[in-house]
């Protein structure tokens, strides 16, 4: 449906070896950062004319400068914890805006964290999945036949009370992982 234009985020995300390692969301970015982050998205979209998903990833300079680094024109890995913390993810939205149904309601209803989970946590065997999951979290795997050192084979979402709350989590079910 042209017109309409829905956000998520702004996402913070951080890296590990240039692979997306977590996810924060609400960012907690100052206010005035966030405005300039969602000015720039929408300008890209304005003028590539989407419709669908897109993601616009950015960064942000030490003197408050919002840069393009990446534009995907597709879910994104960044966007996944939109499954569990947002009315509608990224994925309904993607087929809502492809069969030019209304956007759905892209609210956040609480704070969340992802952390990606690489083949590297199975140490050549399956991972605790049950001890896992006895905690607070959302696990997601992505069905992938082989796991591999830096391959992205699910994700895992936590909440929380703040969105330090949800990143402390989250860091510590996907470390458990790998201490094991």
């Amino acid at each position: 449906m042209r017109g309409d234009i829905v956000h998520y985020g702004p996402f913070l995300n951080a890296h590990t070896n240039h692979i997306l390692d977590v996810t924060l969301c609400p960012s907690g970015l100052p206010g005035d950062v966030n405005a300039r982050a969602i000015k720039v998205a929408r300008q890209v979209f304005d003028c590539l004319d989407v419709i669908g998903v897109l993601c616009v990833e950015l960064f942000v300079t030490k003197d408050g400068q919002v840069l393009i680094n990446e534009i995907a024109p597709r879910p994104h890995n960044s966007g996944h914890l939109t499954i569990d913390a947002h009315n509608t993810c990224q994925f309904e939205q993607q087929v809502r805006a492809i069969c030019g149904f209304p956007l759905g309601d892209a609210s956040q209803h609480t704070n969340a964290a992802m952390a990606n989970v690489l083949g590297d946590v199975w140490n050549d065997a399956e991972p605790n999945w049950s001890e896992l999951l006895a905690t607070d979290v959302k696990l997601h795997l992505y069905g992938k036949a082989e796991a591999r050192p830096g391959r992205k084979m699910g994700h895992i979402t936590a909440f929380g009370n703040s969105i330090n709350d949800a990143d402390r989590t989250v860091r510590e079910a996907r470390d458990s992982l790998l201490n094991k």
